[in-house]
């Protein structure tokens, strides 16, 4: 065993493990944390991995022989050769220190790595009282009933044929929003249901795929969505009936939580937080 869980655990002031993102609390093990070490000799990707849903091979693993593991701080480096190629440098430890050190070790393996960029990840306890970067917040479907809203939305694939075709320029305008490839996998028939929500006979908001996945314990966990509106259509209260509805479509089909990254202060965050979403933490990517 590689890492000491009496000198890790009081570190991990925020669930979210390199490579795999933000995971439950009950899910944050010493064994996860060893499983992402013996994947980056492999290039595959882990059983529980949310991003294996999009096929090839993993982009980000972790650069196992420079990883430094302390009792006070631990820094865990990754590397994705993703266009120009980045290092990021998760940096675990309760002193602001350890935001110098992973700095100064981003930097130096993206020179030795030849790649353009260089970053630090510092997670960020629940408590923190100026948090930048996103949220990580936790959808516990065991805690209430989440009802099927009212509205204007149904699968895509449910509208009409002609309300469907207007689903290509949607997700051209969305594009910035993680539409453009969504449709695409949709084209490819790689995902799972997708909702729309339609007015005069046009989408204006989808988000999806809907997908469930057994986690790190054998947890149903529903997948995180791509989740877009019409910049024109906002305010009118559409957004929140599509993430109800994708809410409902999760418990209703066994999911027993969902994870989100949110950033903070922004349309979704606030969604997220009017809709009793449990905060777990923060984290802040930074240049080195």
């Amino acid at each position: 065993m590689f890492f000491r869980w009496d000198w890790l655990r009081p570190q991990l002031t925020a669930p979210i493990v390199p490579t795999l993102g933000p995971i439950h609390p009950d899910a944050l093990t010493v064994s996860v944390f060893e499983d992402i070490l013996r994947a980056a000799d492999t290039g595959d990707f882990l059983p529980y991995d949310k991003d294996w849903r999009w096929g090839g091979e993993k982009d980000e693993k972790v650069l196992r022989e420079d990883v430094v593991h302390q009792p006070e701080h631990t820094l865990i480096p990754t590397l994705s050769r993703r266009g120009r190629g980045t290092v990021k440098v998760f940096a675990y430890g309760l002193r602001d220190t350890v935001v110098d050190e992973a700095a100064e070790l981003a930097e130096k393996l993206a020179s030795t790595h030849d790649v353009a960029g260089a970053r630090v990840v510092r997670p960020l306890g629940p408590e923190t009282a100026h948090p930048r970067g996103t949220r990580i917040q936790l959808k516990d479907f065991t805690a209430r009933p989440c009802p099927a809203p009212d509205g204007p939305l149904r699968p895509v694939t449910a509208w009409s044929a002609a309300v469907q075709e207007t689903f290509a320029p949607f997700a051209e305008a969305m594009a910035g929003d993680g539409l453009a490839f969504l449709h695409a996998q949709m084209q490819a028939g790689r995902c799972g249901p997708v909702l729309a929500a339609a007015v005069e006979d046009r989408i204006v908001g989808a988000i999806g795929p809907i997908e469930i996945q057994p986690d790190a314990i054998g947890r149903s966990q529903l997948m995180p969505q791509y989740f877009a509106v019409l910049p024109e259509i906002r305010g009118q209260g559409l957004g929140r009936v599509l993430w109800r509805a994708a809410m409902h479509w999760g418990q209703s089909h066994g999911a027993a939580y969902q994870l989100l990254q949110t950033e903070i202060g922004g349309p979704s965050d606030r969604l997220c937080q009017a809709e009793g979403l449990i905060s777990l933490g923060f984290t802040y990517a930074m240049p080195a």
